[in-house]
């Protein structure tokens, strides 16, 4: 599928303006327009589906199954099904706005939001095929770890105080449905016609991509600058040889990139064949693909500047001192 849009700015850069596919220009504006061009088409694709589910979600049937079980439970469920769905940031939004209209924890919501954008099954294969089975599980181990620690922490900060009016407007309706579920007498959910379902999933998409598409833009935008014009093998000459600074350098490297879980592997690759120690690289590309300027755009669309910022820090906490750990038992 994805050829087509590599064919598409193909025809576009090479053939209609003539560039070189050895100019830095040409680079650049290759990768706008196919990561343009593929994000629109899985963000209409994707809010689509995802709304057409949402509305007839069975909120009663998720929060039962919640419902008395311990919090590391719910958190654990959260960061596990944000690895099984091949989401980035952009496109987890209509999923959030979904966990916090069915009146999930926020605890459990950014479990799912962390580890989701870290971990999916298309980059678990490559990687194993690419680095082994050992580093495989290390990579998947610390994604969903990071996602349950983060979703417990902001659990009990109580991050829903710093949701977006949308996103909070969506918790809180999510929270009177669940009372009003609890009360025998409203009986039996209304059954949900296909059509309603797909007004109300035309409705979804047209809201949440009108909002979201000049953002996509200028986070591409940078990406696709950074992509053209930085020196190529200036992060392997930079990171060092494992020295304490080496850690909080790759990641403060990966914040201004743009990459998803599947197109980092290669550079993880790269990185490791180049001798870059497995803490650091580890550091950079999960900073690159969680903590980048272009996903936190997108996260600014449901997240207020405080919890924004308190979920960047603890990003950047995590693979910091993840990088460190791994660096002194390597």
């Amino acid at each position: 599928m994805f050829i087509w849009f590599t064919l598409l700015a193909d025809w576009l850069v090479y053939d209609c303006l003539g560039l070189s596919n050895q100019s830095q220009l040409a680079q650049a504006l290759h990768f706008f327009v196919e990561d343009t061009s593929k994000i629109f088409a899985l963000l209409i694709i994707m809010i689509y589906a995802i709304g057409w589910l949402r509305a007839a979600l069975n909120v009663e049937r998720v929060r039962g199954y919640l419902a008395g079980k311990p919090k590391w439970i719910g958190y654990t469920m959260g960061s596990g099904f944000g690895a099984v769905t091949p989401f980035c940031s952009c496109s987890s939004i209509p999923v959030f706005l979904g966990f916090t209209s069915a009146g999930i924890p926020i605890g459990i919501t950014m479990a799912f939001l962390l580890t989701s954008p870290l971990i999916n099954e298309v980059a678990i294969l490559l990687l194993f095929s690419l680095l082994g089975l050992e580093i495989t599980l290390l990579y998947i181990a610390t994604g969903m770890a990071i996602g349950i620690v983060g979703g417990a922490i902001l659990d009990l900060l109580r991050a829903e105080r710093w949701l977006q009016p949308i996103a909070a407007k969506a918790y809180a309706m999510g929270q009177e449905s669940s009372q009003v579920a609890t009360n025998p007498a409203n009986g039996n959910a209304e059954t949900i016609t296909w059509r309603h379902r797909h007004q109300f999933a035309k409705s979804e998409t047209k809201e949440i991509f009108g909002r979201v598409w000049k953002w996509v833009v200028i986070g591409v935008g940078l990406g696709a600058a950074l992509h053209g014009f930085v020196p190529a093998g200036w992060l392997e000459a930079n990171l060092g040889d494992g020295q304490w600074w080496s850690v909080p350098l790759a990641v403060l490297a990966g914040i201004p990139l743009y990459a998803n879980a599947t197109g980092v592997i290669p550079v993880m690759e790269s990185l490791l064949i180049q001798g870059v120690p497995l803490g650091t690289t580890l550091a950079f590309c999960m900073s690159t693909v969680a903590a980048s300027f272009p996903e936190f755009v997108m996260l600014k669309q449901v997240m207020q500047w405080r919890l924004l910022a308190l979920v960047f820090a603890l990003l950047l906490t995590s693979f910091t001192l993840m990088g460190w750990v791994l660096n002194l038992l390597q």
